[in-house]
């Protein structure tokens, strides 16, 4: 068997983190939630730019928080959301008691069109939740004036995406509310763990409500505590509990890796740039597509979509076989596994409600013809060569 292997997801757990975490364990001893959770949260405010972070236990969590907030002030309404995304923004919808309405895709930067997203605005919409796929930014000017103009929420998703930037500035600064997911593979990671973001003092007051089971304790204004002490006078003031929230929260070691690893988020950046640059310079621009918007870029995943001749089931085939047979791992569909309309759980949402899947054409080339393999910071350019030569070809 051939010696060559390339993993989709290499840990970013390095020595440097394992040192921060036993020099924690050897003075500390309090491991749940505590000052180590907090100095993350601030400095990762700093790096982010933006005034306040919630630290979770996951990205979904952080998703669900998000939505869960548009609970507290909206009884029912639709949110649009792109076919292409992770289960979890769609699920947090559904499970909110809120209606996902779809739009189609781009394939340049993987991020919903504006156009549709406009186009399917109305009375009941109440947010827009933008996913930023695999690094790419998918804001414009344009849709963030417009909905500004309506009114209308906008969450971002930005999971896969720490670090990109729309005019010069970071993605998750312009929604109402941002997500970030620290799992182990992603741009930098706690293991398990996740980041709401927000430049709102009320957003981020009930988004630490939310993360410890709804109770009061949890929010930092002593102003907020006071207003249900003394509505709630017949309540222990340890335990009043505001909202129907969840137990979401990270551990103190979780937080001890992310300061560590903040300290190399900004090279790491860097370092899956070039390689991507890298990847796209090296492949057969016949075969596959290699002019995606690279403005703002922090790629997350070596990007392959097929181009139009080549979207058959036999070349399909023989590309999955080839990868197989050079034990490169792969993921068919991009985010979530591509056209979201077609699992399980959002059919069953919709019931006997049919969509027509031509109306979503860009998400279903993705669904059917499209892959990423893994992209980290320790990968060399030797190695995207010959990555880049397997794939070229293959016939």
């Amino acid at each position: 068997m051939s010696k060559f292997f390339h993993p989709l997801m290499h840990n970013n757990f390095n020595r440097s983190d394992i040192t921060s975490v036993k020099n924690f364990l050897d003075k500390s001893k309090i491991l749940t939630s505590n000052k180590k959770v907090k100095e993350f949260e601030e400095k990762w405010s700093r790096w982010q730019g933006i005034k306040y972070s919630v630290f979770v236990n996951s990205g979904s969590s952080a998703n669900l928080l998000s939505v869960s907030y548009l609970k507290t002030i909206y009884d029912s309404g639709e949110i649009i959301v792109p076919t292409l995304t992770w289960s979890s923004d769609i699920s947090s919808i559904i499970n909110s008691g809120f209606k996902p309405v779809f739009v189609d895709i781009n394939l340049n930067n993987l991020g919903a069109i504006e156009e549709e997203i406009i186009k399917k605005i109305n009375k009941k919409t109440i947010a827009v939740f933008l996913t930023h796929v695999l690094g790419f930014n998918c804001l414009s000017s344009k849709l963030i004036k417009y909905l500004k103009s309506k009114k209308i929420i906008l969450l971002e998703d930005c999971c896969e995406s720490h670090g990109a930037k729309f005019n010069k500035k970071r993605v998750g600064n312009f929604g109402l509310i941002s997500n970030f997911s620290f799992y182990y593979a992603h741009h930098m990671t706690t293991i398990e763990g996740g980041m709401v973001c927000t430049n709102n003092k009320k957003v981020y007051e009930i988004v630490r409500m939310l993360r410890g089971h709804g109770l009061v304790r949890e929010a930092s204004l002593k102003s907020t505590r006071n207003k249900y002490f003394k509505k709630y006078k017949d309540l222990n003031d340890q335990f009043i509990f505001s909202l129907p929230g969840y137990n979401v929260r990270s551990t103190e070691i979780n937080a001890v890796i992310g300061i560590n690893q903040l300290k190399y988020l900004n090279s790491n950046i860097i370092k899956r740039n070039q390689n991507f640059n890298y990847f796209l310079n090296n492949l057969d621009n016949e075969k596959y597509l290699t002019k995606f918007n690279l403005n703002g870029v922090s790629n997350y995943a070596l990007i392959i979509i097929f181009h139009k001749k080549f979207r058959t089931i036999k070349f399909r085939s023989s590309f999955e076989k080839t990868l197989k047979a050079k034990r490169i791992e792969f993921r068919r569909g991009m985010a979530g596994g591509g056209n979201q309309l077609r699992q399980p759980y959002v059919r069953d949402y919709f019931k006997n409600k049919k969509h027509e899947m031509k109306f979503f054409k860009n998400s279903e080339i993705v669904h059917f013809y499209s892959y990423y393999i893994g992209n980290f910071p320790s990968l060399t350019k030797k190695k995207i060569k010959l990555i880049c030569k397997i794939l070229n070809n293959v016939n």
